[in-house]
């Protein structure tokens, strides 16, 4: 890798990694010499800190577990680079895949996620879970997102810490700060990696943060682009009722209450879309107010 005009952080969000972190500490530091690495312990209640810290790791630890997101917060806070690596602390993500993702960063992208095959999926459920939410959060977005819930990925730490006050403290910050960036204009790269297979157990409930994950891309969409959902709901209202409307006048001769409800729900729709619109512009000017 020739040698990149800025500063790099590493930040490992860790809870009860002591397992892993020995190996995956070493691989870093011979990948990636010389740079800032923080370990985020997350409240660990095994020896996590104490591996961190003999690997030679920058350890910051939470008083008690706040999150995957939280973790995430803090380190990039701390981190003094002008660019920030995530990575997961499980060994999932190879560092060796980290002088590929710089290098397209400094194509001039401010986030390049390391986007995973499906081989690397854990489960066919998961493997079907995050394809839906891909292509909903591309309708969302207006761009093709690969993987939205990747974890391992190089950001410009300036645009990153923009948005940190979006950021839930769960496992869904790649959901939001992909949807954030792509809605703020800030480009965002994909380059394809392989992700091992986590040791011991993870942390992440399916059900539970998938309907989360859902839940977050309706509420980064509808912040960051609410037309692009009030429209479809506004023109599904609107022709189902005029569907039912012609149904009715042609079978029953009249005009009904539900189609009435129907037509006038599908303006007031509309016109929310349109409110929101308005409102998020607002949010946009606020955030183009920041320096990079």
């Amino acid at each position: 890798m020739n040698k990149l005009p800025f500063s790099i952080s590493i930040v490992l969000p860790a809870k009860n990694e002591a397992q892993n972190l020995p190996t995956l500490l070493q691989r870093i530091a011979q990948t990636m010499p010389n740079v800032e690495l923080l370990v985020i312990n997350d409240g660990s209640t095994d020896l996590t800190k104490e591996v961190a810290e003999q690997a030679g790791s920058k350890v910051i630890t939470h008083p008690y577990s706040l999150g995957n997101g939280a973790s995430i917060k803090t380190g990039a806070r701390k981190a003094t680079g002008d660019i920030i690596v995530f990575m997961d602390a499980d060994g999932q993500h190879d560092p060796a895949d980290i002088p590929m993702l710089l290098e397209k960063l400094n194509e001039g992208y401010d986030m390049v996620v390391g986007a995973r095959s499906t081989q690397s999926q854990a489960s066919l459920l998961r493997r079907l879970g995050n394809g839906f939410y891909n292509r909903f959060a591309s309708m969302m977005t207006g761009h093709k997102i690969e993987d939205l819930t990747s974890g391992f990925r190089a950001v410009r730490a300036g645009k990153f810490c923009k948005f940190l006050y979006l950021l839930p403290n769960g496992f869904s910050y790649p959901t939001t700060s992909t949807m954030a960036f792509f809605r703020s204009g800030f480009p965002v790269a994909y380059v394809p990696i392989h992700a091992g297979q986590r040791e011991g157990k993870s942390h992440i409930r399916i059900f539970k943060d998938g309907i989360r994950f859902f839940i977050i891309i309706l509420k980064i969409g509808t912040l960051f682009s609410p037309v692009r959902l009030f429209l479809p709901v506004s023109g599904a209202l609107f022709m189902t009722g005029l569907g039912y409307y012609g149904y009715t006048f042609i079978f029953e001769h009249r005009f009904t209450n539900m189609s009435a409800l129907l037509l006038s729900t599908s303006v007031v729709t509309f016109l929310m879309g349109i409110l929101s619109e308005q409102i998020s512009s607002l949010h946009f000017k606020g955030i183009d107010q920041y320096k990079d």
